[in-house]
This record gives structure tokens, sequence and C-alpha cells, in this order.
């Protein structure tokens, strides 16, 4: 052989060693699961299945197969067993490096758990097991399952329970199997215009899973991340542990410098690092800084101090600039170093015109809502709450502590908006409210025709709006509720006016779901809708009223007396916001010498020919103009009203009847705009109302 043969032939060799070496080099992945993993309903699943998406985020070191199988179930005796599948077969000769499973929604069929469900965790691990034996060093995934929608036929007739049976049992077999767990779920379950038939997400769908699988292979979440809440000159609550929190990539050590003292957290396998620090007392300014091993982020100007969250809608979101008496509180704002305020503004009001395909993108993808943290001043206060910023106001100058102030509130948005998912799909009520919401009675019919007005322009049957239930709460609140707060200020039932009867299942529930979310039973402060001519207002003024009794550690301020007949946004914002600020004062900080409120009713008695009205708050009762008492009707057994003469004696009120007036119920106030004019000593008015005489 020559010796140029030799040389090439020496070449070609150590060439095809390198090539080889090259090919072994990649990292065998297999995406095993059903329907959501085969990209079901997309319209070219080899480019835009998930594992088709994960392949081009992963790169050539990495081959992803895709070994999804539509309808297929991991209970091997389900009605399509995957291990029966010639996917199955086809994953196991693939030799897999990593191995993504997801499997379980064909499970929550009617055939399948109801006959197999104590199955179900040992089949899993017999799949496991079995990939194993193929590769004793594969790295096994199995994931938390892609949501099914409330709009799934089976739903209700038991897919919502089933489905959350197994979703409960994935961790537990992760752990108990030595394997990895990605979560499907969240990425999509504030996103139901991702599965458009409830099921099956998308193509932007399948790129949040892809996205998830390649952030948990690759350790890759973006770098060191604060949310939105934390930023220069914000406030953290006081005499609660502080906690830093944020996103990095997995693996990192991150050190947070705070008040002199130092922790290092390292971000988890999902990302997410967490840091305590212990509790302080009320001061500042300080400084934080967080770093990474790429990034510094350094955060002056923290104040500690009580932070309270103010929601609703157009009346609290109603800026102080709008209101009565604006220029001498915008100046006067100035002052307000010690108040800061972080405003989530909204994108596009909900105002009478369609919004342009910009926004309608970026509602659906939760970004309806943007700010960050600044100090009070007049350019800053004049378009933040009225209500909140003179609640904060009186808080500061009376207990002379740093407030902060957290504005998330959307005109004309109703209560169900701002519940979270999980609770409206749990309720036996409420979960009904989920479905096709624009043209439900179970919301008024201004409501729905303004969201079709904002929507016009879009083509997409599940276009998110932040008048539908849940949103607000998966876009404002959601965001907001590992941040301590001291309480909420709430100012919003206008929207659920015209069903009152549900108002009364709903509210409570929205003040729940808050407090669970947050892990602790915070003080909730309401306004009772003011006067305005709209026939339902006073029986929902008296049932706001009647809910004091069921929602514990709540107050409500009586605003009445400052409405307008013809405007739903009265412009005498301050009395509001003060006699919110007077329930803070009086029960949160315990300045019982501080009246919380107006005359609230107690106690109606006859008294041979005349009734007897009992108060809470009652000290010096009088009118607010001099005159005579006004507002006073009693209720017959036949239903009639009659306007009566009632006066003042010795802190309670007392109103003369004949004995052909059979009366059954006194009300007060009650109409719709109301000048009854009764108040205490503080010259706070009492609440309207309809009681039955004991």
């Amino acid at each position: 052989m020559s010796l140029y043969r030799s040389v090439f032939y020496l070449f070609l060799l150590a060439f095809t060693a390198v090539n080889v070496s090259a090919q072994q080099k990649e990292i065998k992945v297999a995406c095993i699961g059903n329907s959501v993993t085969y990209g079901a309903g997309h319209k070219n699943p080899q480019l835009s299945s998930y594992p088709s998406q994960l392949q081009k985020l992963l790169g050539e070191k990495y081959e992803v197969r895709n070994f999804g199988r539509s309808g297929a179930t991991l209970l091997r005796k389900g009605h399509n067993p995957y291990n029966k599948t010639a996917a199955f077969e086809e994953a196991l000769a693939f030799d897999p490096d990593i191995a993504v499973m997801h499997l379980g929604l064909n499970d929550t069929d009617p055939r399948n758990w109801p006959n197999y469900r104590d199955e179900f965790a040992p089949d899993y691990a017999w799949l496991i097991d079995t990939i194993r034996q193929v590769n004793p060093s594969v790295k096994i995934y199995i994931c938390r399952l892609s949501p099914i929608s409330n709009g799934h036929p089976r739903f209700l007739s038991g897919t919502r329970d089933w489905y959350g049976q197994i979703q409960e049992l994935i961790p537990q077999i992760a752990e108990a199997n030595n394997t990895g767990l990605i979560d499907f779920n969240t990425p999509l379950y504030s996103r139901p215009e991702l599965l458009p038939d409830n099921i099956h997400p998308n193509e932007a769908g399948a790129a949040l899973l892809a996205k998830q699988v390649y952030q948990q292979l690759s350790g890759d979440f973006g770098g060191l991340q604060l949310p939105v809440v934390f930023a220069p000159h914000m406030v953290l609550q006081r005499n609660k542990p502080i906690k830093f929190y944020g996103t990095a990539n997995a693996g990192e050590k991150i050190s947070i410098s705070f008040n002199g003292k130092q922790q290092v957290a390292v971000a988890g396998d999902n990302g997410q690092w967490n840091a305590p620090f212990p509790a302080m007392p009320a001061g500042g300014p300080f400084k934080a800084v967080i770093t990474s091993p790429g990034k510094t982020i350094a955060l002056d100007d923290i104040l500690i101090g009580d932070v309270w969250l103010c929601s609703g809608q157009s009346n609290m979101a109603f800026p102080l600039q709008a209101a009565e008496n604006s220029k001498i509180e915008m100046e006067a704002a100035q002052k307000s170093n010690r108040i800061r305020l972080l405003n989530r503004k909204v994108i596009a009001e909900t105002d009478n015109k369609a919004w342009d395909p910009l926004t309608l993108q970026k509602v659906n993808e939760l970004e309806y809502f943007s700010g960050t943290w600044e100090r009070c001043d007049s350019g800053t206060a004049k378009n933040f709450s009225a209500v909140a910023y003179y609640f904060g106001k009186k808080l500061q100058q009376q207990l002379n502590v740093p407030i902060g102030l957290i504005q998330v509130a959307v005109g004309g948005s109703t209560t169900e908006s701002w519940i979270d998912r999980y609770t409206m799909e749990h309720h036996p009520v409420l979960v009904n409210e989920l479905y096709n919401w624009r043209k439900s009675d179970f919301f008024q019919p201004w409501v729905r025709e303004r969201a079709d007005t904002n929507l016009k322009n879009s083509t997409d049957p599940k276009q998110r709006h932040p008048y539908e239930p849940c949103y607000n709460y998966e876009a404002g609140i959601k965001p907001l509720v590992n941040f301590p707060i001291e309480g909420v200020i709430w100012y919003q039932g206008e929207s659920n006016a015209h069903n009152i009867e549900l108002h009364e299942i709903v509210f409570p529930e929205l003040v729940k779901s808050w407090r669970k979310q947050w892990g602790y039973e915070f003080p909730f402060y309401y306004v009772q809708l003011s006067s305005l001519n709209r026939p339902s207002w006073p029986s929902f003024r008296n049932s706001q009223l009647q809910l004091l009794k069921i929602i514990p550690n709540a107050g409500m301020a009586v605003s009445s007396d400052v409405g307008d007949p013809t405007d739903v946004h009265p412009r005498n914002k301050k009395p509001v916001g003060e006699r919110l600020a007077r329930l803070a004062l009086h029960f949160n900080y315990q300045q019982k010498s501080i009246v919380p409120s107006g005359p609230l009713p107690l106690n109606i008695v006859k008294q041979n020919s005349r009734i007897v009205i009992s108060f809470q708050y009652a000290q010096m009762l009088k009118t607010n103009d001099g005159e005579t008492l006004r507002g006073f009707r009693l209720l017959n057994d036949k239903g009639q009203q009659t306007d009566m003469n009632a006066f003042i004696q010795n802190n309670k009120v007392i109103i003369p009847f004949g004995k052909e007036q059979r009366p059954v119920a006194v009300l007060y106030g009650w109409e719709p705009f109301t000048n009854a004019n009764l108040v205490n000593g503080e010259g706070l008015p009492a609440s309207t109302f309809k009681i039955k005489i004991n």
C-alpha cells in the first residue's frame, strides 16, 4: 500500500471516529404521552407540537422525538393503554437518555378512573421501570397534568374531581419512583384561550409546554429576575417576616444584602428562590442588593411600614385629580414622602370602544396591568385612586409610619373577575358562571355589552376580558399573593347589583379566597354603594350591611350621603377614604377612641304604640343638618310602606305608630338616592337598612 493511501485511510478512520463520537454526544429525549404530546388539533404537529418546539429550543446537541398517542391512558386496563401502542414500542427502541412522560388526562374517562383508580400509581411505576430496564441511566421526568377546562363536556360529571385526584397523585409518584417533576399545569391553567377545545393546547400553548421542559432540562430560566412588586421606593410590611423571592437559573446562588444582614439562597430545579429576613418595625429608608453570578439588582429607598391592597371597580380607580378639591390635595401630596404608591395601571380602559389587535393580544397574555412603586407627590398622586389616597393619608398622619398603597382596580369589573379559578371551578354555584359568560344571565347586560364592544375586533372565541370570571385575579392579584400586606380596602358592587342573592355568595367567596391565597385572615374593609337613582340599590346596600354578620374581620364604610342622583362616580371621595381609615384605625390598630362607623342598627322592638330602634356607634345621635329626622318608613303586613315621623331619645330612634298600621319592618333611607339624615356625634351617617320588627 502506498504511503498516500495509508495516510488517506488513517484520515478516514479518524474522521469516522470523530463523526461517531459527535453522534454519540447527541442526547436523546423521548416525549411520551397522549394527544397533548402528539399535538392534536394543530395544522402541522410535526412542526408545532411541544416536542417539535422543544427540539428547536434545545438545539442540535439533542435529538427529541415525539411518542405521543392520541387517546392513550396510563392505566394498563384503561380503554386505550399506552403500553399496548406502537408509540410505546418505538419509545423503548429509541433507548432515550431522557424521557418526559405526560399521561393521565384520558384516565379521567368514566370507563377508566372509577374502575381502576387504585392501579394508577403502580401502573405508572411499572411504566417507569420498563423504560429504566432499557437504559438504567435514563433520566425520567413525569408531568403534572395540563389543564382540562370547565368547558369539557364531562367536567362536572366526574372529570373535574377525578382529574384533581390524579393531579394529587403525580408528585407522590415522582417522589416514590425517584423521577423529576415538570409542571404542565401552571403555564396553561390561567390561559384557557390556549385550549380551544378545553383540553388540547394550541400551537402557542404547546410553546409554553416546550419552554417548561426546556427550562427543566437546561436550567435556563432567564437569569436573575424579581417580581413586579419589588422595586425602588417600595414598602415592605412591618412586623411580618420579610421575604425576598424571584427566579434565577437552576442551581445559581443568590446573595441578598438588606439592612446590614445577608442571606444566600439557591435557585431550585424550578428556578425559584426565596430568602427570608426577620420581621422589622417601621423605618427606613433601606437598600437591598440582590446578586447572582451574572447580574446585580439594587433596590434603593425601601421603607418598612404597612401595605394595603386597594381594589375594586371604577370608584376605586377614580383618580385624585378628578375628585373634589383635587388641586389642594395634589399640592399637599408633595409632603407625603412616607406614602408610597404602586399604581398597576390598565393598558386600556373598559370604555365604550373597540380595542386594537395589540391590546387584545396583551389582554390574552395577562399583560393588562403595568406600573411600579413611586414616591407620593403631586405627579403620582393625581392619577392614583382618590379613595385609596385619602385612606393612606389618614393612616400615615395618625400612625406616623410609612404606608404603601397598591392599586389594582378596573372600571366596571365584576366581583367574579377577582376570584381565582380553582375557587370558581370547585364551588357548586360559581362554577356555572364560567360557561360562556358573555351570553350568561349571571352577568349584567351592560357588562356583557361593554365586553362585546371592547372585543369587537377579536376573532378568537375565547378572547379574554377584564370582566370575565377569574381574569383580574390571574392578571392583577396573583402576582401579589406572596407579598405580605396589612389588609384590603375594596370599592365594588355596581356591576353586581342586578343579582343581590348571587352577590351574597360571590363576595364572601372573594374575601375567603384572597385570604386563603395569602395564608392569613387580613382585614377586609369595603364601601357600601352610594346613593344613585338605580332601583336595586336600596336592597343591595342592605345586603352589604348584612354581609358584615357573615364575613369575619370585615368592616363597611357608608357612602350614601355623598352620592349623586345621576352619576355613578360621585366626586366627593375624601369622606369615603377617611371612613375606611377609621375602620382600620379602630380595629387594626386598636385606636378605640376613634369611632369606626356611623350608626348600625342593632335591635328593633315594639313598645306599646311605638317602635324603638337601638344602634351600635350611637353616641350623640343627631341629624346632619339640624332638621327633623328623615328617611324612616314602616312596612305593614300587606307590603305597604308609610313615611313616618321619628325622633331621637336617649341615643335611640323612636317611631310612634297607630294600631291600624300593623308594622312588620322598619326601613331607613329606602330609596335609590336618599336624603336620610341620621348621624352620630362624629357626623358619620347611619347605614340604610330594612329590618324586621322583633
